[in-house]
């Protein structure tokens, strides 16, 4: 079965008017015109496109005539930016889609569309590469969603983020970052953009689907084919069931290792001297390696995350390349946590804390501990990091004497 290559038309925004623009031969109502036009989208709205992951392309030296090739077939299977649409293998709600696409306009009930310009394209970009207009401007960069990679999840390190992660991402922010807190928003519109991200990651990653398949299947001088078998069955299928399967891969302590709730003083105190130990201990936790002795984030410093790991990479095999010309931002490095500030950028419960020591940070170098500490000394470890905040920093890591000042 073919795949069209022929992408829809976008939709024109509802209540643009044209013939407001006549200000030109009427200069008079040249203001009045202008207003009107910028009230209801008078050609101030061209079509937005998606941008090409064009360092991806560049590392893998695909061809110009592949590049197009790979183009038609996402705005086969996914539309544009102001008209989205989806195979029926992704699961998502097609709806919520076109809710958060688009132009940012409101119809006559007030329900208000184009969501995701609204709210999050100045930092995500229209493509959600991460490189909006704001993009160079932050530290961190903005997420880009193409590799559908997700440090703030509960689940297991290699699984997608749930729906409800999402969410609280939305509702919460991410303290520490120019991440904001949505949770003003309406319920309904905070899950239309978590849906958008979704639907913007599948498509990121379809289109390295793509890279990938050509790079390591495709003899010199074919094409892709385009045949349902490959794009979707082969392709596409295993991409929607990654995130159909999150919720199953959702991280749950051991019932059998869970710390008491009505530990004594005693015990609590114990716990953290037993989790000190361990983050000092390079054969067990290992955890100041990183984030230093005093656990003041300065162990290692000249790391990188996922995101900036590829464009170092691509440096270093093409020194002459212009990253400015592949839309690329300069690479920055991770800083681990400061762990004294008590800014925990997904939680500061003691599971949130439980499953970042758990699985590792998905994307970053922080690893999983599964396999040097046990659930119970991951949870010594918990406690350790909870109490850091009313540590003195100056304090030898030796001494295990009771703590005058333990956060309860």
């Amino acid at each position: 079965m073919m795949v069209s290559m022929k992408a829809r038309s976008p939709k024109s925004l509802p209540g643009a008017d044209p013939v407001a623009c006549k200000a030109r031969i009427f200069p008079r109502f040249a203001w009045a015109a202008l207003l009107v036009c910028a009230a209801a989208g008078c050609n101030q709205h061209p079509d937005a496109q998606f941008v090409q992951n064009r360092l991806r392309m560049a590392a893998n030296e695909v061809p110009g005539d592949i590049q197009v090739q790979i183009a038609e077939i996402l705005a086969a299977m996914f539309g544009t930016p102001n008209d989205p649409f989806v195979p029926p293998e992704s699961g998502l709600d097609v709806d919520k889609l076109r809710m958060a696409a688009g132009p940012v306009w409101s119809d006559e009930l007030g329900i208000k569309h184009g969501l995701y310009r609204r709210h999050c394209a100045h930092c995500h970009g229209i493509t959600g590469n991460g490189k909006g207009p704001t993009a160079a401007f932050l530290n961190p960069y903005p997420r880009d969603y193409r590799p559908g990679l997700f440090k703030m999840k509960s689940t297991e390190r290699a699984a997608k983020p749930t729906l409800d992660n999402l969410r609280a991402v939305l509702r919460e922010g991410i303290a520490g970052t120019a991440m904001p807190s949505f949770k003003l928003l309406p319920s309904d519109e905070i899950d239309v953009l978590a849906e958008y991200v979704k639907y913007l990651s599948m498509r990121g990653q379809m289109e390295e689907a793509l890279v990938r398949f050509w790079f390591d299947e495709v003899d010199a001088g074919e094409l892709i084919p385009e045949i349902r078998d490959v794009l979707v069955d082969e392709l596409f299928a295993p991409i929607a069931s990654q995130w159909e399967q999150a919720y199953d891969a959702v991280v749950e302590p051991e019932p059998a290792a869970l710390p008491g709730t009505e530990r004594s003083r005693k015990e609590l105190v114990a716990s953290i001297n037993k989790g000190r130990l361990l983050f000092h201990d390079a054969k067990k936790g290992n955890c100041m390696s990183c984030h230093g002795a005093g656990a003041l984030g300065d162990g290692q410093v000249n790391d990188y995350d996922d995101w900036n790991k590829v464009v170092v990479e691509f440096e270093d095999n093409h020194q002459q390349a212009d990253l400015r010309a592949l839309d690329v931002l300069p690479p920055r490095t991770i800083r681990p946590r400061n762990l004294r500030l008590g800014v925990y950028r997904f939680g500061r419960r003691p599971l949130d804390l439980f499953r970042r020591i758990h699985e590792g940070i998905t994307g970053t170098p922080m690893p999983s501990s599964k396999g040097t500490l046990t659930p119970e000394e991951m949870w010594n470890v918990v406690d350790y990091v909870r109490s850091l905040p009313y540590e003195e920093a100056s304090r030898p890591r030796h001494m295990e004497t009771s703590i005058e000042r333990v956060r309860m």
